[in-house]
């Protein structure tokens, strides 16, 4: 039962790692899933849409799949509120300020800003999927120049 749960998240994590440059969540960065959030995500699983769970146990939706809208209706009410991200204290903010500005100068024109809380870099406010799917390929020297080693 477990590896049948786990196995479409071990794929998509080691996708994920090929894409976009940030650091996938660990199950040490965020708080367990709460009872608002898992009967969502149950509610849309009954209706079709493919969940996936991190480490912690926080399930969510596998973007690899088309979009539901009739799950996403019938769960609407079900739907929890955001959580409240937690501030990057201000020498990360400026690391990831000072990298998105060096990856513009760089050429890559379309990376977009950290955001100005939790400096993490939103994908949808940037390039295309397929920009973000072959930054690390043709983008290299631009990622190595401008990114601390991590």
């Amino acid at each position: 039962m477990h590896a049948r749960r786990f196995a479409p998240l071990l794929a998509l994590c080691i996708s994920l790692t090929a894409c976009g440059g940030e650091k996938e969540p660990e199950a040490s960065d965020s708080p367990p899933p709460t009872q608002q959030e898992i009967a969502y995500h149950e509610c849309l699983k009954k209706h079709g849409v493919n969940i996936v769970y991190r480490g912690n146990g926080m399930p969510y939706v596998d973007k690899t799949k088309p979009w539901n809208e009739e799950a996403q209706a019938a769960c609407a009410s079900l739907h929890p509120a955001p959580r409240t991200p937690d501030p990057a204290d201000p020498d990360q903010l400026a690391a990831a300020q000072k990298e998105s500005e060096c990856l513009r100068a760089s050429g890559v024109s379309w990376y977009p800003d950290p955001d100005p809380v939790t400096a993490e870099i939103d994908q949808r406010k940037g390039g295309t999927p397929e920009q973000w799917s072959t930054l690390k390929t043709d983008h290299i020297d631009a990622l190595r120049k401008c990114r601390p080693a991590r």
